[in-house]
C-alpha cells in the first residue's frame, strides 16, 4: 500500500564535526487535511491562529488566547499532500504489531486546529508514552485504543522536551493491552517494523525496514525557524511518515526497541528515526515518580487567564476564551487589564510573568478597565492553557 509523502522540509546534510554528517529531519507528526478542514501537526507550540501584532496563546493563557502563555506567535505545522517525490510502502498493522499501540488526537488553539499522532501503552491503567511534540500546544487530547475502539480523554503528567518524550494518563482506563519492550541496544542491519497512525488515517500501519545506524544524531527543523538537536537515535530505512510520531519501532520478535520521532524528506528515500525505548522508559519512570529535574517537567499545562491580548496596545483584550477564567470574572473584549494578582501590568510579558508563578486552579485577583472606562476587580480561578 502506497501513500504520498507529506513532510515538506528538504533533506540537508550538515557537517557538524569532521566526517560526521547530521541530516536535518522533520518531526513525523500529524496530518494534513480532513475534507476542507485544515489539520495541524500536534506539536506546534504556543501561538495559534492570529498573526501580525496579536499574541495568541502565548502570553496570557499562559499565552494570549490562553491568556498569556509563554510568548510569541508560532505558526502551526501545516502538512500538505504531495509535497515530496517519495512514496510510502506500508501495510495495515497486524493484531500482534498493534498490541499496546494507540491513536492520539489533539485539539489545538481551542478548536482552531487538530493534530494526530501515536502512543505506546506501558501500563494497563492507562499510562501512555508519546513524543512531546505530538501533544505540545494541545488544548485537549483524546486517545483511542484501536483494538477495542474505546476513546479516552488524556492529560499530560509530564514531559522532557529535550529528548521529546511525554507521559499521558488516560481517564478511567483499565485492563489495557501494553507493549512488550526490549531495552537492548539496536544492532546494525537488524530487521525492524515502524508502526503508527500514518498520515493520521485513524488506523495503524506498519512499514518494514532495517536499522541503518543504531546511534545517530539529527537536527529537527521546525516551521517557526527554530531547530532542535536529538541524539542517540536509531536510524532506519522504514518509511516513517506524518502521524507515526510516538509510535512503535518493533524488532523481529515484535518487541518495541524504539519510539518513532522523526523522518527525513525531500528525497525519494526516507530515513526514519526512533528514540531508544530504554531512554523513553527511563524518562517515563522519572515523570511517574514526580521527580522534576534535569530536562523533565512535571505537569503539562500552564495556568491560563483566558484572554487574547493585542501587543501593540498594551494589555488591551481583543478576545476572551469561552468558559475561561477571564470570561467567568466578567472581563470582556475591549477591556484593558491593569493588574494581576496585585501586580500592576503594562504588557503581555508582565501578565505572563505573574501567571508563571501560579498553577491551574489557583485563585487570583485581576483588575481591568472596561471599554467605557469603568474600573473592575474580580477574583478568578485560573484554567489550563495549551500543553507547554
Amino acid at each position: 500500500m502506497s501513500r504520498s509523502r507529506r513532510i515538506r522540509h528538504s533533506l540537508l546534510a550538515v557537517l557538524a564535526i569532521p566526517l560526521v554528517a547530521i541530516p536535518i529531519a522533520t518531526p513525523a507528526l500529524a496530518v494534513a487535511a480532513v475534507g476542507a478542514t485544515k489539520t495541524y501537526a500536534a506539536e506546534s507550540g504556543p501561538g495559534y491562529g492570529y498573526g501580525g501584532s496579536v499574541e495568541s496563546y502565548g502570553g496570557a493563557y499562559g499565552g494570549s488566547f490562553g491568556g498569556v502563555y509563554g510568548g510569541g506567535i508560532v505558526d502551526p505545522y501545516r502538512q500538505s499532500l504531495g509535497t515530496s517525490a517519495a512514496t510510502v510502502d506500508s501495510e495495515p498493522a497486524t493484531e500482534a504489531e498493534s498490541t499496546g499501540v494507540v491513536l492520539i488526537n489533539t485539539t489545538v488553539g481551542y478548536g482552531t486546529g487538530q493534530g494526530a499522532g501515536t502512543g505506546l501503552t506501558i501500563t494497563g491503567d492507562g499510562i501512555v508514552v508519546t513524543n512531546h511534540h505530538v501533544v505540545e500546544g494541545a488544548t485537549s487530547i483524546t486517545v483511542t485504543d484501536p483494538s477495542t475502539g474505546e476513546t479516552y480523554a488524556a492529560t499530560v503528567l509530564g514531559y522532557d522536551d529535550v529528548h521529546d518524550v511525554a507521559v499521558l494518563q488516560l481517564e478511567d482506563a483499565s485492563a489495557l493491552s501494553t507493549v512488550a519492550t526490549d531495552r537492548d541496544v539496536a544492532a546494525q542491519g537488524e530487521e525492524v517494523t515502524a508502526v503508527g497512525n500514518a498520515e493520521g488515517q485513524g488506523s495503524l500501519s506498519a512499514a518494514d525496514g532495517t536499522v541503518t545506524d543504531p546511534s545517530t544524531a539529527i537536527t529537527v527543523n521546525d516551521e517557526d525557524g527554530t531547530a532542535a538537536e536529538l541524539s542517540d537515535l536509531i536510524q532506519t530505512d522504514a518509511d516513517v511518515v506524518s502521524g507515526d510520531s510516538g509510535g512503535a519501532l518493533l524488532d523481529e520478535d515484535g518487541e518495541v526497541i524504539g519510539m518513532n520521532v522523526a523522518a527525513t524528506s525531500g528525497s525519494a528515500e526516507i530515513s526514519g528515526y526512533a528514540i531508544p525505548i530504554d531512554t523513553v522508559v527511563d524518562i517515563a519512570a522519572q515523570i511517574l515518580a514526580g521527580e522534576e529535574s534535569g530536562d523533565v517537567e512535571i505537569g503539562g499545562s500552564a495556568a491560563a487567564l483566558g484572554v487574547q491580548v493585542d501587543t501593540t496596545r498594551s494589555t488591551l483584550v481583543v478576545g476572551v476564551v469561552e468558559d475561561g477564567a477571564a470570561e467567568a470574572g466578567g472581563i470582556t473584549e475591549g477591556s484593558t487589564i491593569t493588574s494581576v494578582d496585585g501586580t500592576a501590568v503594562a504588557s503581555i510579558d508582565d501578565i505572563t510573568s505573574v501567571l508563571g508563578d501560579h498553577e491551574p486552579g489557583d485563585e487570583i485577583s485581576v483588575s481591568w478597565t472596561d471599554a467605557a472606562g469603568g474600573a473592575h476587580t474580580a477574583t478568578v480561578t485560573l484554567g489550563e492553557g495549551p500543553v507547554a
